[in-house]
């Protein structure tokens, strides 16, 4: 049976942990993605005219989505400059010291966000840590965020999402609320992927919940969705032979 790391893996696992999918191990550099575009969203090394796509330097971090999130791109988020979501699952940068494997699931607890803008496109990334990470105790506490400043975690991960497109001489990307980082309250997400029927946009840190309120998405806002997907990141798939996701 083929398991799709974005549409079959539960979300939600306990009371504030969530299943996080490995697509890029940390101190590696190689592009992976799960293929949203195609069946059972296999993560796969992405491609660029036909050639294997690198980072310019490692990413110092496991990086990877929440499975059964997508970042609705019919919703303007008024706090981050009105921008709407990119049409992509939510990331999370799990700040352990394991380097775990690709494709491989972990429980994780959410301790902050950042609000990346990328291309105009709201790109929420999720700080997390795994359950079995020695520093998890230290972190889950009031000062978490003030931890994680401390040791410079925060300032290095913005920096690097920030910069790492700017050797291929692209423009930096930049992040919302005036740099700094959200609690895990903030980012809005939905449960289900857009292949699916059924969407529930709420925020994060109610998906801990058993019950939240679900709204479908109207005719209207998929006619809209489609049109900005064929209007906006149709020459984005077209530039990156197809499939390509935003890191």
């Amino acid at each position: 049976m083929t398991v799709s790391p974005w549409h079959d893996i539960p979300l939600q696992v306990g009371d504030g942990v969530f299943n996080f999918v490995v697509e890029i191990p940390k101190e590696s550099s190689a592009k992976m993605e799960a293929a949203t575009d195609e069946p059972h969203t296999p993560i796969k090394q992405d491609t660029n005219k036909g050639k294997l796509r690198y980072y310019p330097y490692n990413i110092n971090w496991n990086y990877g989505l929440l499975p059964q999130t997508w970042e609705d791109p019919t919703v303007a988020d008024a706090e981050v400059e009105g921008a709407f979501g990119d049409n992509d699952p939510v990331d999370v940068v799990e700040i352990g010291d394991s380097q775990r494997r690709i494709g491989e699931i972990r429980k994780v607890k959410p301790l902050a966000a950042l609000a990346m803008i990328d291309e105009g496109e709201l790109d929420w990334k999720i700080i997390a840590i795994s359950l079995d990470d020695p520093r998890l105790l230290s972190l889950m506490t009031l000062m978490m965020l003030r931890s994680i400043s401390r040791y410079g975690t925060l300032t290095a991960i913005r920096d690097w999402f920030r910069d790492y497109k700017i050797p291929d001489g692209k423009p930096a990307n930049k992040f919302g609320l005036g740099n700094k980082a959200a609690n895990k309250e903030k980012p809005t997400a939905t449960e289900s992927p857009p292949q699916q029927q059924n969407y529930s946009t709420i925020r994060m840190g109610q998906l801990s919940q058993s019950s939240s309120s679900r709204a479908r998405i109207s005719a209207e806002q998929k006619e809209k969705k489609a049109r900005r997907n064929k209007e906006g990141k149709g020459e984005l798939a077209k530039g990156n032979d197809g499939g390509s996701r935003r890191l």
